[in-house]
């Protein structure tokens, strides 16, 4: 354990950025699993919606941080030429 005053700041601080990265990943992975299972489903109008929604998840996750910007674009591609190959 740290002893430092600014040590022991330094581990809460990584802690609660921790905890919400892993909340916003969480997010996001839980967005892109109803895109997937929409297009498993064939359901068209539910998959829209759904890539809608997960566009939406991964967009704000670039830009609080979490995933790099062209990570983020990489996903939302891929996904969105998923639905639109349907």
């Amino acid at each position: 354990m740290a002893n430092i005053k600014s040590a022991k700041k330094r581990i809460l601080v990584a802690e609660k950025r921790a905890a919400r990265n892993k909340s916003i990943r969480s997010k996001v992975k839980t967005a892109i699993k109803k895109v997937n299972a929409a297009i498993a489903a064939n359901d068209k109008e539910a998959a829209v919606t759904a890539l809608r929604a997960a566009t939406g998840e991964l967009s704000k996750a670039a830009t609080k941080g979490v995933y790099h910007k062209n990570t983020s674009s990489r996903k939302i591609s891929r996904l969105s030429q998923a639905v639109n190959k349907m």
